[in-house]
Protein backbone atom coordinates (compact mmCIF):
# COMPACT_ATOMS: atom_id res chain seq x y z
CA UNK A 1 0.00 0.00 0.00
CA UNK A 2 1.19 3.47 -0.81
CA UNK A 3 1.77 5.61 1.78
CA UNK A 4 3.75 9.32 2.15
CA UNK A 5 5.79 10.71 5.35
CA UNK A 6 5.84 14.07 4.87
CA UNK A 7 9.19 15.46 6.82
CA UNK A 8 9.08 19.60 6.66
CA UNK A 9 11.50 21.37 7.62
CA UNK A 10 11.40 25.08 8.05
CA UNK A 11 13.85 27.34 6.64
CA UNK A 12 16.21 25.39 4.77
CA UNK A 13 17.92 26.12 1.23
CA UNK A 14 20.04 24.98 -1.30
CA UNK A 15 23.41 26.94 -0.36
CA UNK A 16 26.90 27.39 -1.36
CA UNK A 17 29.19 24.49 -1.66
CA UNK A 18 31.42 26.45 1.29
CA UNK A 19 31.78 24.97 4.71
CA UNK A 20 32.60 28.15 6.22
CA UNK A 21 29.31 29.59 5.02
CA UNK A 22 26.68 26.87 4.77
CA UNK A 23 26.32 24.55 7.63
CA UNK A 24 25.22 21.45 5.63
CA UNK A 25 28.38 21.21 4.60
CA UNK A 26 30.15 21.69 7.45
CA UNK A 27 28.50 19.22 9.29
CA UNK A 28 28.74 15.72 10.09
CA UNK A 29 26.04 14.29 7.31
CA UNK A 30 26.97 10.66 6.61
CA UNK A 31 22.79 9.87 5.47
CA UNK A 32 22.92 12.48 3.23
CA UNK A 33 26.52 12.22 2.00
CA UNK A 34 24.98 8.69 1.20
CA UNK A 35 22.05 9.14 0.15
CA UNK A 36 22.89 11.90 -2.57
CA UNK A 37 27.19 11.15 -3.13
CA UNK A 38 27.68 14.52 -1.76
CA UNK A 39 26.75 17.43 0.18
CA UNK A 40 23.35 18.76 0.39
CA UNK A 41 24.41 22.10 -1.49
CA UNK A 42 25.18 23.80 -5.05
CA UNK A 43 22.51 22.08 -6.93
CA UNK A 44 21.82 23.39 -10.29
CA UNK A 45 18.92 20.58 -10.96
CA UNK A 46 17.69 17.60 -10.18
CA UNK A 47 19.79 15.19 -8.80
CA UNK A 48 19.46 11.23 -8.96
CA UNK A 49 20.91 8.62 -7.32
CA UNK A 50 20.38 4.75 -6.91
CA UNK A 51 18.41 5.60 -3.51
CA UNK A 52 17.12 9.08 -3.78
CA UNK A 53 15.82 12.17 -5.97
CA UNK A 54 16.60 15.40 -5.11
CA UNK A 55 14.87 18.44 -7.02
CA UNK A 56 15.62 22.36 -6.45
CA UNK A 57 12.21 23.99 -5.75
CA UNK A 58 11.78 28.03 -6.64
CA UNK A 59 10.46 29.21 -3.28
CA UNK A 60 10.18 32.57 -4.44
CA UNK A 61 6.65 31.77 -6.95
CA UNK A 62 6.95 34.75 -8.41
CA UNK A 63 6.75 37.44 -6.56
CA UNK A 64 9.13 40.12 -5.27
CA UNK A 65 10.81 40.09 -1.61
CA UNK A 66 12.30 37.45 -0.06
CA UNK A 67 9.65 33.94 0.43
CA UNK A 68 8.20 33.85 3.72
CA UNK A 69 6.83 30.71 6.16
CA UNK A 70 2.90 31.72 6.09
CA UNK A 71 2.89 32.13 2.43
CA UNK A 72 5.78 29.47 1.24
CA UNK A 73 4.03 26.89 4.01
CA UNK A 74 0.28 27.48 2.24
CA UNK A 75 1.88 27.08 -1.08
CA UNK A 76 3.17 23.85 -0.33
CA UNK A 77 -0.13 22.57 1.65
CA UNK A 78 -2.58 23.77 -0.91
CA UNK A 79 -1.04 24.07 -4.27
CA UNK A 80 -1.90 27.47 -4.78
CA UNK A 81 0.59 30.66 -5.30
CA UNK A 82 -0.17 31.96 -1.93
CA UNK A 83 2.21 35.07 -2.11
CA UNK A 84 0.16 35.89 -5.19
CA UNK A 85 -2.81 35.50 -4.05
CA UNK A 86 -2.15 37.73 -1.11
CA UNK A 87 0.12 40.01 -3.13
CA UNK A 88 3.40 39.70 -1.02
CA UNK A 89 5.15 37.25 1.03
CA UNK A 90 3.60 36.78 4.63
CA UNK A 91 6.06 36.02 7.57
CA UNK A 92 5.30 34.10 10.29
CA UNK A 93 1.56 32.61 10.92
CA UNK A 94 -1.31 32.67 8.49
CA UNK A 95 -2.96 35.83 7.52
CA UNK A 96 -6.92 35.45 7.62
CA UNK A 97 -6.69 35.15 3.70
CA UNK A 98 -4.21 32.73 3.85
CA UNK A 99 -6.75 31.09 6.41
CA UNK A 100 -8.90 30.66 4.20
CA UNK A 101 -7.53 29.12 1.41
CA UNK A 102 -6.05 26.57 3.55
CA UNK A 103 -9.76 26.05 5.28
CA UNK A 104 -10.81 25.38 1.92
CA UNK A 105 -8.63 22.85 0.90
CA UNK A 106 -5.28 21.36 1.82
CA UNK A 107 -3.12 18.43 1.68
CA UNK A 108 -4.37 17.23 4.69
CA UNK A 109 -8.13 17.33 3.42
CA UNK A 110 -7.84 16.20 0.21
CA UNK A 111 -6.31 13.11 1.27
CA UNK A 112 -9.37 12.17 3.96
CA UNK A 113 -11.57 12.91 1.25
CA UNK A 114 -9.70 10.32 -1.01
CA UNK A 115 -10.52 7.95 1.42
CA UNK A 116 -6.98 8.27 3.64
CA UNK A 117 -5.82 8.04 6.88
CA UNK A 118 -3.54 10.84 7.99
CA UNK A 119 -1.42 12.16 11.07
CA UNK A 120 0.06 15.08 12.00
CA UNK A 121 2.69 13.45 14.35
CA UNK A 122 3.94 16.30 16.29
CA UNK A 123 3.38 16.14 20.11
CA UNK A 124 1.40 19.21 21.72
CA UNK A 125 1.66 20.05 25.17
CA UNK A 126 -1.35 21.52 27.11
CA UNK A 127 0.65 24.93 27.88
CA UNK A 128 0.26 24.94 23.65
CA UNK A 129 -3.63 24.56 23.88
CA UNK A 130 -3.90 27.47 26.70
CA UNK A 131 -1.65 29.96 24.92
CA UNK A 132 -3.93 29.40 21.80
CA UNK A 133 -6.83 29.87 24.10
CA UNK A 134 -5.65 32.60 25.64
CA UNK A 135 -4.61 34.42 21.98
CA UNK A 136 -1.01 34.49 23.51
CA UNK A 137 -0.05 31.99 20.08
CA UNK A 138 -1.83 31.88 16.51
CA UNK A 139 -1.04 27.77 14.83
CA UNK A 140 0.89 28.15 12.19
CA UNK A 141 0.03 26.77 9.04
CA UNK A 142 0.55 23.24 8.94
CA UNK A 143 -1.28 23.12 12.24
CA UNK A 144 -3.94 25.18 11.17
CA UNK A 145 -4.46 23.11 8.16
CA UNK A 146 -4.36 19.49 10.01
CA UNK A 147 -7.40 21.39 12.54
CA UNK A 148 -8.86 22.42 9.51
CA UNK A 149 -9.33 18.77 7.96
CA UNK A 150 -10.67 17.21 11.06
CA UNK A 151 -7.05 15.98 11.93
CA UNK A 152 -6.73 15.22 15.65
CA UNK A 153 -3.66 16.90 16.69
CA UNK A 154 -1.32 14.79 19.45
CA UNK A 155 -0.65 14.77 23.09
CA UNK A 156 1.49 13.93 25.73
CA UNK A 157 0.19 10.54 25.95
CA UNK A 158 0.95 9.71 22.33
CA UNK A 159 4.28 11.47 22.91
CA UNK A 160 4.47 8.45 25.92
CA UNK A 161 3.06 6.19 23.81
CA UNK A 162 5.74 6.18 20.71
CA UNK A 163 2.50 7.05 18.73
CA UNK A 164 4.12 11.24 18.70
CA UNK A 165 7.32 13.27 17.90
CA UNK A 166 7.63 16.50 19.84
CA UNK A 167 9.75 19.03 18.22
CA UNK A 168 12.79 19.05 19.55
CA UNK A 169 13.15 15.20 19.18
CA UNK A 170 14.77 14.56 22.36
CA UNK A 171 12.12 15.52 24.66
CA UNK A 172 14.68 17.85 26.49
CA UNK A 173 12.52 20.58 26.20
CA UNK A 174 9.22 19.43 28.19
CA UNK A 175 11.44 17.52 30.40
CA UNK A 176 12.64 20.77 31.49
CA UNK A 177 9.34 21.99 31.76
CA UNK A 178 8.48 19.24 34.16
CA UNK A 179 6.94 16.55 32.82
CA UNK A 180 8.03 13.19 32.86
CA UNK A 181 9.40 11.72 29.44
CA UNK A 182 12.10 9.54 28.70
CA UNK A 183 14.93 11.11 26.94
CA UNK A 184 15.00 10.24 23.12
CA UNK A 185 17.14 10.87 20.17
CA UNK A 186 16.99 12.08 16.74
CA UNK A 187 17.53 8.57 15.60
CA UNK A 188 14.82 7.31 17.58
CA UNK A 189 12.15 9.84 16.34
CA UNK A 190 12.82 9.22 12.68
CA UNK A 191 12.07 5.64 13.88
CA UNK A 192 8.63 6.52 15.31
CA UNK A 193 8.17 8.95 12.73
CA UNK A 194 8.31 5.25 10.42
CA UNK A 195 5.79 3.35 12.55
CA UNK A 196 3.35 5.67 12.76
CA UNK A 197 3.61 6.14 9.00
CA UNK A 198 2.99 2.41 8.69
CA UNK A 199 -0.88 2.93 9.39
CA UNK A 200 -1.58 6.16 7.47
CA UNK A 201 -1.50 6.93 3.80
CA UNK A 202 -0.69 10.44 5.00
CA UNK A 203 2.40 11.02 8.09
CA UNK A 204 3.34 14.82 8.67
CA UNK A 205 5.86 16.00 10.88
CA UNK A 206 6.88 19.83 11.00
CA UNK A 207 10.42 19.96 12.19
CA UNK A 208 11.47 23.80 12.95
CA UNK A 209 14.72 24.00 14.86
CA UNK A 210 16.35 24.57 11.22
CA UNK A 211 14.07 28.21 11.33
CA UNK A 212 15.13 28.52 14.69
CA UNK A 213 18.54 27.86 14.33
CA UNK A 214 19.00 30.52 11.26
CA UNK A 215 17.21 32.86 12.77
CA UNK A 216 19.51 32.36 16.14
CA UNK A 217 16.83 32.04 17.99
CA UNK A 218 17.13 28.48 19.35
CA UNK A 219 20.21 27.33 21.87
CA UNK A 220 21.36 25.00 19.13
CA UNK A 221 23.70 26.24 16.71
CA UNK A 222 23.20 25.46 12.95
CA UNK A 223 25.88 22.76 12.75
CA UNK A 224 23.92 20.61 15.78
CA UNK A 225 20.56 21.01 13.99
CA UNK A 226 21.61 20.28 10.66
CA UNK A 227 23.04 17.05 12.62
CA UNK A 228 20.20 16.09 13.96
CA UNK A 229 18.28 16.58 10.79
CA UNK A 230 20.69 13.74 9.48
CA UNK A 231 20.27 11.72 11.93
CA UNK A 232 16.38 11.86 12.20
CA UNK A 233 16.44 10.89 8.59
CA UNK A 234 18.67 8.00 9.02
CA UNK A 235 16.03 6.77 11.49
CA UNK A 236 13.27 7.20 9.54
CA UNK A 237 15.31 5.17 6.32
CA UNK A 238 16.35 2.10 8.62
CA UNK A 239 12.72 1.47 9.87
CA UNK A 240 10.95 2.62 6.38
CA UNK A 241 9.48 -0.27 4.29
CA UNK A 242 10.99 1.64 1.22
CA UNK A 243 8.89 -0.65 -1.31
CA UNK A 244 5.63 1.00 0.26
CA UNK A 245 6.93 4.45 1.81
CA UNK A 246 7.63 7.73 -0.09
CA UNK A 247 9.88 9.63 2.12
CA UNK A 248 9.39 12.98 1.36
CA UNK A 249 11.74 16.12 2.43
CA UNK A 250 10.98 19.69 1.38
CA UNK A 251 11.23 23.15 2.87
CA UNK A 252 9.45 26.68 2.37
CA UNK A 253 12.04 29.26 2.09
CA UNK A 254 16.11 29.67 2.30
CA UNK A 255 17.83 30.78 5.38
CA UNK A 256 19.62 27.68 7.42
CA UNK A 257 22.28 27.18 4.37
CA UNK A 258 23.70 30.64 4.30
CA UNK A 259 25.21 31.29 7.97
CA UNK A 260 26.44 34.86 6.90
CA UNK A 261 22.99 36.59 8.04
CA UNK A 262 19.92 35.71 9.26
CA UNK A 263 17.31 36.88 6.62
CA UNK A 264 15.17 34.23 4.12
CA UNK A 265 16.95 33.99 1.23
CA UNK A 266 16.09 33.42 -2.65
CA UNK A 267 17.80 30.47 -2.66
CA UNK A 268 15.81 27.58 -4.30
CA UNK A 269 14.50 24.91 -1.47
CA UNK A 270 15.06 20.79 -1.45
CA UNK A 271 12.65 18.61 -2.18
CA UNK A 272 14.50 15.14 -1.38
CA UNK A 273 12.71 12.18 -2.13
CA UNK A 274 13.33 8.70 -0.84
CA UNK A 275 11.69 5.30 -1.80
CA UNK A 276 8.60 4.21 -3.68
CA UNK A 277 7.17 6.50 -6.01
CA UNK A 278 10.01 8.80 -6.00
CA UNK A 279 10.23 9.62 -10.09
CA UNK A 280 6.15 9.38 -9.96
CA UNK A 281 5.89 12.11 -7.44
CA UNK A 282 9.43 14.19 -8.37
CA UNK A 283 9.53 14.60 -12.07
CA UNK A 284 6.86 17.25 -11.94
CA UNK A 285 7.99 19.11 -9.45
CA UNK A 286 9.20 22.76 -10.07
CA UNK A 287 8.07 25.24 -7.25
CA UNK A 288 6.48 24.80 -3.43
CA UNK A 289 3.08 24.89 -5.70
CA UNK A 290 3.96 20.95 -7.33
CA UNK A 291 4.60 19.32 -3.64
CA UNK A 292 0.83 18.77 -2.90
CA UNK A 293 -0.92 18.24 -6.00
CA UNK A 294 1.63 15.27 -7.02
CA UNK A 295 2.03 13.55 -3.53
CA UNK A 296 -2.39 13.48 -4.18
CA UNK A 297 -2.59 12.32 -7.36
CA UNK A 298 0.28 9.44 -6.22
CA UNK A 299 -1.88 8.19 -3.29
CA UNK A 300 -5.22 8.89 -5.16
CA UNK A 301 -4.12 6.26 -7.62
CA UNK A 302 -3.36 3.91 -4.57
CA UNK A 303 -7.23 4.84 -2.76
CA UNK A 304 -8.97 4.35 -6.10
CA UNK A 305 -7.93 1.22 -6.55
CA UNK A 306 -8.29 0.03 -2.36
Amino acid sequence: MRRVLFLFVDGVGIGADDPAVNPFVAAATPVLDRLLGRRLAALAGPLRTDGALLVPLDATLGVDGLPQSATGQTALLTGLNAPRAVGRHVTAYPTARLRELLAASNLFSQVRQAGGAVALANAYTSEYFAAVAAGELRHAAFTFAALSAGVPLRGLAELRAGQAVFHDLTNARPRAWGYDLPLSTPRTAGATLARIARAHHLTVFEFFLTDLAAHQRGELSPRTVVEMLDALIGGILAAADREELLFLMVSDHGNLEDGRQRQHTRNPVPALLVGAGREDVGNGLRDLTDVAPAVVRWLEAELRRG
